[in-house]
This record gives C-alpha cells, structure tokens and sequence, in this order.
C-alpha cells in the first residue's frame, strides 16, 4: 500500500467519523468523502495482472435498460406492498453482501499482521447435499469476516447513519476495485447511457427520488445535517461507483505505459468538479439533481481536452485492459501474416 493510499483511507476513516463529535457542513462532507473514495478504490484497483472479466460494449448498453427495470419494479414494490416488508427482505440481502465487501475491504490492511500460511493456503468447503457447490477461502479471509459481521449486525440493529455509510463505503471501493471496463469506448458508451438515465428518472418521473427515500439500505450515504426537517443531505452509490470505474481504468492506463498518475489526475479532476458543480446546482435551486448530469461530462472532457493536448487520443482509443502482452503479440504476428 503506498503512503498516499495509506493517508486516503486515515482522511476517509477521520472524516466519516468527525460527524459524531463535531459539526462537519454535509456539503464539503459530500464532496471530499467521494473524492476519498474514488481514490482509495483506483489505487486498490491497480492489481499485477488484469482483470479476467471486462464489461463489454453490448454489456454497456443494456446496462442502463436493466437499471431502469429495477429501479422500477422497487418502485412498484414500495407502492404495492408494505415497505416494512421490502426493507426487510432487502436488509436480508444487504447483511450477506455486506459482510463479503468489508471483509474484502479490511482483508489487505489484516493480511499483513497474520501468518503467511493464514494467507496462501485455501480452505474448500462443499455443501451439503449439494456436493458440487464449493467456497474456497483462506483463514485471513475468515478473521477479516468477524469485525464485517460486526458493522453489519449492528447496521441491522440500529440502522444508524455511520454503519450505513461504512457499508455503502466498502461496497463502493470493493466496486471500483473489482469492475473493469476493459476500454475507453466501453466506458463512454456506459457513461453516455446513465447519464440519459439519471436525467429522465430524476427530471421526468419521481421514481429516483421516491425510491431513494423509502429504500432503507445501504445504496446511498447520509451526511447528518444542522437541518432537523432534512436530518440528512443523500449521496447514492452509483454516482461513486459509476464514474469511479471510469477514472480508475485512466490510472491503470497510465501505469501499463509506464508513467505516473497523468490522466488519472485530468479524470479525478473532472470527477471533483463535476461533483460540486452538482451540489453548487442542487443547493441553488433547492432541488435534488442528478450528479451524474455534471459529472458525466466534467470526466469525460477533462480526460479528453488532456489528451488532445497531449497528443495520446489514438493510445488512449486503443487500449484494451483485458488484452494481456502475450495477446496482443500475437495478435501483431497475426495482422502481419494477413499482409
């Protein structure tokens, strides 16, 4: 872990605590706990070999489609049926997952303290009566399940705001961390899409914000306000994750050619400004926005106005995470056989 990812995640551990003991203004909090966060998780996300799965451009499409169909059937949900009972289910679901990200979140920081066998030796366990499904795990991954069953009884429990928040932020950095666009093409395509997504569900119809309201899990982050109408000013998960996904893939580009972090800082940027351009407008108009409006943009054209700069669209165009050396070697034999 190098030091400036070591400091990122003690400021976003400070940070989302300072809230219990001081009064932390919800929209600086907003800004700088998700700027923290997309960092942590692209720093994490540079991993020695590539991701064996990458989002393809046809998955990038019907991205949005599918959203829109469960963002609509728990609107349905929660107009038909008790949102007692939805919340209920949903929190079911929520404590499993929960536990599988913190735990996946806290394991590298745990890792380090534990003996080396602890770490490299698997443990298969089959079910029962079910002898072909299998969980592999390691010992570290099971002492880094205890404090992550912890957070999520006590979430279950209490429901309180912190415990929500580190739930929502591990499954934010687990999500950076792990989800590969494989290519610039695919990630415009899947921006491009959400970006109409959000305008319509936010601008068009009050589905977005409806279910944002009734939907008592960990999809959003609460921010505690002074304001005891509006106790918490609400961040969702996906304005984190989608254009984190995006800015990660530009700093894993910069570190396959070799380089320091160069249009990783244009996208981080664009990420920053498109975000508190999204508060500047939301406190303005004293409505709810959709962030991925302005942030869409702001990544997208800080990352391109750089690399027109620079002189790098054709590189950056043609990057392919999920090509490993010995591929795209091959492919040049085979391109040059052709001719």
């Amino acid at each position: 872990m190098k030091n400036v990812e070591r400091l990122a995640n003690v400021a976003l551990l400070g940070l989302s605590l300072a809230p219990l003991v001081v009064n932390v203004d919800p929209n600086v909090n907003v800004i700088v706990t998700a700027c923290l966060t997309v960092f942590v998780g692209c720093y994490r996300s540079v991993k020695p070999t590539p991701p064996s799965e990458t989002m393809s451009n046809e998955h990038a499409m019907r991205f949005p489609l599918v959203g829109s169909a469960m963002l609509l059937s728990l609107f349905l949900l929660f107009k038909f049926l008790s949102k007692d009972l939805v919340n209920a289910v949903l929190t079911c679901y929520f404590f499993v997952l929960g536990i599988a990200a913190l735990s996946a979140t806290l394991l590298p920081a745990i890792r380090r303290f534990l003996p080396k066998k602890w770490n490299d030796d698997l443990i298969i366990w089959h079910f029962p009566y079910f002898r072909s499904l299998e969980i592999e795990f390691t010992r570290s991954q099971i002492v880094a399940a205890i404090p992550g069953t912890i957070f999520c009884v006590w979430y279950a429990k209490q429901k309180h705001w912190l415990a929500n928040n580190v739930l929502g932020l591990a499954f934010c950095i687990q999500g950076i961390e792990m989800l590969s666009l494989g290519s610039f093409k695919t990630g415009a395509i899947l921006l491009a899409g959400l970006f109409v997504y959000d305008i319509f569900w936010v601008f068009f119809t009050p589905v977005m914000v409806s279910v944002a309201k009734s939907f008592d899990a960990p999809i959003k982050l609460l921010f505690p306000t002074a304001d005891a109408k509006r106790p918490f000013s609400m961040l969702g998960l996906g304005d984190i994750v989608i254009p984190g996904i995006f800015v990660a893939l530009a700093l894993r580009f910069d570190v396959s050619r070799g380089k320091g972090p160069q249009y990783f800082k244009s996208a981080f940027l664009g990420y920053t400004f498109g975000l508190a351009l999204t508060i500047f407008v939301m406190n303005w108009f004293q409505a709810a926005q959709p962030a991925l409006l302005y942030i869409v943009p702001a990544v997208i054209g800080f990352l391109a106005v750089h690399c027109i700069w620079n002189g790098d669209v054709k590189p950056l165009l043609e990057f392919e995470e999920g090509k490993t050396k010995d591929a795209e070697e091959a492919d040049a034999k085979e391109s040059k056989k052709v001719e």
